[in-house]
């Protein structure tokens, strides 16, 4: 009886152990991302309109409407990063989706995948 006991808290001990320690894995990584997402320069999308010319084959006229519509989505990220909890979530989607309408009507189906492809894998570096 007393083997059946022990055996019993032994058991107990390691499936406590262990599952304090996945929670506690799972909450660091999660702070790690909030952290992100709570300081503002992670919402500074200005970028190098010459780079993204030369990736995206762009001329010059297309480059001067990029221009613009970058420092929009610019100002429109910065005022999401001033922005609480929902509302914070909301005004990026909002701002993101403004950006990519906007880009559709200048770049052709080649450039906007490209680019798609660029502002997706910024967001996710970025946690938004």
């Amino acid at each position: 009886m007393k083997r059946i006991v022990l055996f019993v808290v032994a058991i107990m001990t390691m499936t406590c152990g262990f599952a304090k320690s996945d929670n506690n894995e799972g909450t660091k990584q999660m702070e790690r991302r909030m952290m992100h997402v709570r300081n503002a320069a992670d919402y500074d999308m200005s970028f190098d309109v010459r780079r993204l010319a030369e990736k995206l084959d762009l001329t010059f006229d297309q480059m001067d409407a990029v221009q613009i519509i970058q420092d929009i989505f610019n100002d429109e990220m910065q005022s999401a990063a001033t922005a609480h909890g929902f509302h914070r979530s909301a005004k990026v989607r909002q701002a993101v989706k403004n950006d990519v309408d906007k880009m559709r009507t200048v770049l052709n189906s080649k450039q906007f995948d490209t680019y798609m492809m660029l502002l997706g894998t910024t967001l996710r570096n970025k946690y938004l």
